[in-house]
């Protein structure tokens, strides 16, 4: 998804989750975070998606810096059910919009 598409889907869809998959330290960096954001790092996701379990049902948009490693995450995340869609650009886009 576009970040215009992203940016009005926060608002309009209030079941949507969001996944970033930076590292602790870029969710708290100078990109900041989106707000209600859950944080799992994409080196951790496999291990860490039963966190997500509660959200199957969601659709879940999947961020990071720049939009590789959200692409990778999704992967994951499809391969165990969930309904996952990439953010393109990331937080870079984001930022800069």
């Amino acid at each position: 998804m576009t970040i215009k598409e992203f940016k009005e889907e926060i608002i309009t869809d209030k079941d949507l989750k969001i996944l970033d998959v930076r590292m602790p330290e870029e969710f708290v960096g100078n990109l900041n975070k989106i707000p209600n954001a859950i944080n799992i790092p994409v080196q951790q996701l496999s291990l860490r998606v039963d966190e997500l379990d509660p959200f199957k049902g969601n659709r879940i948009a999947v961020i990071c810096r720049s939009g590789v490693r959200s692409r990778a995450a999704v992967a994951i995340l499809k391969e165990n059910g969930f309904n996952a869609i990439n953010v393109d650009g990331g937080m870079l886009a984001y930022a800069e919009k």
